[in-house]
């Protein structure tokens, strides 16, 4: 790259091996493509659009015109505060480096369990959003498909399948695809926008601000039967959902250049430009709909209703296309962030069969045995869970509403830690993206409250059995860590040990032709 001289690559080289870690992947991301990695997965046309009935049957029109803005305030407060540790500790699997490093190993061991979760069955969910999408943009219309548990799963084998082959064919074109994913999904998010704004039988901006309550009947029992407040308050969960994911410019931080400046900057802009392309389009599909009370009682399948009663044919199909592949390479990027999660924690030993996991592709400089892993894993999890159910609920509906929480619960433990730890032996060099001791402690303090508000949120009706399966990993984590883990599992290097690790350096570099 024009850009990146020998002294830039040296220094990155030089802050990896200060951390105890060789260079074996391969420095190929631009920091637009550290940015488009979490903007893709982030991707507002797959959670923003599959998840939008959280919003229009809940508190209606005021849920997207005032609950948007709200909710990815909760989601930037996380970035900002992981951008402050990713400039200074600019490693793959970042999270659970930075756990290990401003705490110790058992808190860097549950930050990986945590974010390892739920990566994988956030990688099972995005993909199951972008089944049901086809299902309803083209599947059941033009091919007659009707959903089951082997069309469901087949379909997901295919393009999980797909997105693990093109990760493991090297980061090159992984970036190049996420990159095209960052700017087809602006173009096509202010598509959409246009679209919506031309269809609009009036333009009441006032319904983006008028708070209704369809809980219950009134909203397709999409919430139970609940109070305005906490209808609203639920409704938080559409753009917090949503903005979620961008650990992914962390996770591969050792293949962007120039990382302790890159990766904060592709966190931060990843979510500023998620919250406001994200309330355009929103914004323009409430303004679209031709009456709010209707629009609820369609509950989930809210989006197409709107989209078949106001949209032209042809231009709908168009809008349909471009927003499939969005998701599409929505999880190609999180299968990227998966993998290079398995491959920074097997590096140190953490999971079974660590030393096949952290294994790197001498041709293709990519975790290829992680890749897969990863991708098999989010397959098998839906697989499975769908075949059983707790009550009338599958088991895959609850694991999913744990999913966001376990995942920011490994972005909360390293910020929290932080917190402790800023000017201490464990953290008293910080990188070049530096907010200061005041504005990183604000941020990590909001990040203790987010926190709270998105666990209650989280376990809400119908989800209350997502208080049990948190409580319930919580309790397994720890048996397994006094069990078993915390006599055998040493954690990345740290002191004495990174000094140990030069000759070691040496010869991984020197196995996939870095030098």
């Amino acid at each position: 790259m024009s850009n990146y001289s020998d002294t830039d690559k040296k220094e990155d080289m030089s802050v990896l091996h200060s951390m105890g870690y060789a260079q074996e992947l391969e420095r190929r991301m631009s920091s637009f493509s550290n940015f488009a990695v979490s903007f893709s997965i982030i991707c507002i046309l797959s959670g923003g659009i599959n998840s939008l009935a959280q919003a229009t049957a809940g508190a209606g029109g005021a849920a997207i015109g005032i609950g948007w803005p709200l909710g990815c305030f909760v989601s930037a407060v996380f970035a900002i505060a992981m951008a402050q540790i990713s400039s200074a500790y600019p490693t793959a699997g970042g999270l659970y480096h930075w756990g290990s490093i401003l705490g110790n190993r058992f808190t860097g061991w549950l930050t990986a369990w945590f974010n390892l979760l739920g990566l994988v069955t956030v990688l099972g969910a995005i993909n199951v959003g972008t089944y049901y999408f086809f299902m309803g943009s083209f599947g059941t219309p033009y091919f007659g498909l009707e959903d089951s548990t082997v069309t469901r799963i087949v379909f997901l084998a295919v393009i999980t399948g797909l997105q693990a082959l093109v990760n493991h064919m090297g980061i090159g074109l992984t970036a190049k695809l996420t990159d095209f994913s960052g700017y087809l999904i602006f173009v096509t998010s202010i598509a959409l926008a246009v679209v919506c704004l031309v269809a609009a039988p009036s333009y009441e901006f006032g319904r983006l601000f008028t708070f209704a309550n369809y809980s219950g009947e009134a909203g397709g029992n999409v919430w139970p039967t609940t109070s305005g407040t906490w209808v609203f308050l639920l409704g938080l969960l559409l753009p917090i959902y949503t903005i979620t994911g961008y650990d992914a410019s962390a996770h591969t931080s050792e293949e962007t250049i120039k990382a302790a400046h890159s990766v904060p900057r592709g966190m931060v802009s990843s979510v500023l430009w998620s919250a406001i392309f994200g309330y355009i389009m929103l914004c323009s599909f409430v303004l679209m709909l031709p009456n709010m009370d209707d629009a609820a009682k369609q509950g989930w399948n809210v989006f197409f209703w709107a989209m078949d009663t106001q949209v032209n044919v042809v231009v709908k199909d168009i809008l349909y296309f471009a927003i499939l592949v969005c998701q599409w390479l929505c999880g190609l990027a999180t299968v990227t962030s998966v993998s290079r999660m398995i491959f920074a924690f097997s590096r140190d030993g953490g999971l079974p069969a660590s030393k096949a996991l952290a294994k790197v592709s001498p041709t293709y400089r990519t975790p290829v045995a992680a890749i897969w892993t990863g991708s098999i894993l989010a397959v098998l999890f839906v697989w499975g869970s769908s075949l059983v159910s707790i009550g009338e609920t599958p088991v895959y509906t609850i694991v999913v509403s744990c999913t966001v929480i376990f995942l920011f619960f490994s972005f909360a433990i390293p910020i929290t830690l932080g917190l402790f730890a800023w000017g201490t032996s464990k953290w008293d060099k910080m990188g070049p993206w530096n907010l200061g001791e005041a504005m990183f402690k604000l941020f990590a303090v909001l990040t203790v409250l987010a926190m709270i508000l998105i666990f209650v949120l989280g376990i809400q009706p119908p989800n209350e059995w997502a208080l049990y399966i948190t409580v319930g990993f919580l309790v397994l984590t720890g048996i397994i860590w006094f069990g078993f883990e915390s006599r055998r599992f040493r954690g990345p290097p740290i002191g004495d040990e990174v000094a140990r690790r030069q000759a070691e350096i040496a010869a991984a570099e020197k196995a996939v032709g870095e030098h």
